[in-house]
């Protein structure tokens, strides 16, 4: 195939088309997929066992809310709800690992965390995630002014979780000076979702209820994440992308003697401008693929790295996949063919001359 053909002639030229592609495409994927990650962590931590979530009024860092624990008892009354649980999160140092995250529970929710090793912690007791546990040989930890007794390992599936450790909510209550972060609530079925939300409004005038969907999209840091996440990886794109159609327009026009023996020869525009599309077509969507292919690898392996205990993840969605592999492939064909166009239409002469030079 004469596309083939062109590239390999000129190796360096096309090592550099490549490793642009390369470079530009993996900046994107990266950036979005850490900040999709972080956020799909949280979310389905806040998700998993619970409809409906209950915060403190007019707070929009469930870190500061702070809920009145007592209310589970008049939630387990409503008719419709199935269960309940009350949960602190905060971060502290722990031991000598500078800040990790810290998740105080009922002892209903328990079972969310499953044990590979020990038992469920009782009073003065932590249990430690897989990915914190490495950092730890000793029996008890140091987590704040208090030393906790580490009772077992447990795996839940969700990074910042396997990152931190799990107590009871008595505990954290006196870590953190609060009686619960949020309360989450399972209802018997999801038509009655919209029932229970308006019969819990009514229990406090302190809190605010949400369905954990709305949660979810309403939270405010989610917000801030997405949108510096979106700003970061528009402009690496977008220089990437603007490199590449440089990288391209200057390899093209380093070719004007080329075009101008094909156009002596008797070739038509059309016939040089056919070649360097699938040329291009070839180079963007195999440096694509590549480029795809290192970020999903580097993705997989970042969850396993000891010193980032597990929150840092990646999560690649097919929409953003086909946006970049579009925004690739277009911007590369304008690079290379507006400048091809040009050079087609001058006289092979010209070219040759222009060429040589």
């Amino acid at each position: 195939m004469i596309s083939l053909k062109a590239l390999s002639k000129n190796p360096l030229k096309s090592l550099l088309i490549f490793s642009s592609i390369t470079i530009a495409v993996m900046a994107i994927f990266l950036i979005s997929s850490v900040s999709q990650g972080v956020i799909g962590m949280y979310s389905k931590m806040i998700k998993t066992d619970g409809d409906i979530i209950i915060t403190q009024k007019g707070i929009s860092d469930t870190f500061f809310s702070n809920v009145d624990i007592g209310l589970i008892q008049k939630i387990d009354n409503l008719e419709h709800v199935a269960s309940s649980y009350g949960m602190i999160v905060g971060a502290s140092p722990i031991g000598h690992i500078p800040i990790a995250g810290i998740y105080g529970t009922t002892a209903n929710h328990f079972p969310h965390y499953k044990l590979t090793k020990g038992e469920y912690p009782k009073d003065g007791e932590v249990i430690l995630g897989t990915n914190l546990a490495k950092q730890f040989a000793t029996r008890s930890v140091n987590i704040g002014n208090k030393r906790f007794k580490i009772s077992g390992i447990f795996s839940s599936g969700i990074g910042f979780e396997e990152g931190g450790v799990v107590m009871n909510i008595g505990d954290a209550g006196e870590l953190f000076n609060r009686s619960a972060s949020f309360i989450l609530v399972s209802s018997t079925s999801p038509s009655k979702t919209d029932e229970i939300v308006k019969a819990l409004s009514t229990l406090s005038s302190e809190i605010e209820v949400k369905t954990t969907q709305n949660f979810v999209k309403e939270y405010n840091q989610f917000k801030i994440i997405k949108n510096s996440s979106f700003v970061i990886s528009t402009l690496a794109f977008a220089m990437g992308l603007m490199g590449i159609a440089s990288v391209m327009s200057m390899i093209v026009n380093s070719r004007k003697e080329e075009f101008g023996i094909m156009r002596a020869l008797g070739k038509s525009r059309l016939f040089i401008i056919k070649n360097l599309f699938f040329e291009t077509l070839i180079m963007s969507t195999s440096a694509y693929i590549f480029a795809l292919l290192i970020s999903i690898g580097i993705l997989e392996i970042l969850p396993h790295i000891d010193m980032l205990q597990g929150y840092v993840n990646g999560t690649l969605s097919l929409s953003t996949a086909m946006y970049v592999l579009t925004s690739t492939i277009f911007m590369a064909l304008l690079g290379s063919l507006i400048p091809a166009w040009i050079a087609s239409k001058t006289d092979p002469i010209l070219l040759i001359n222009q060429g040589c030079a």
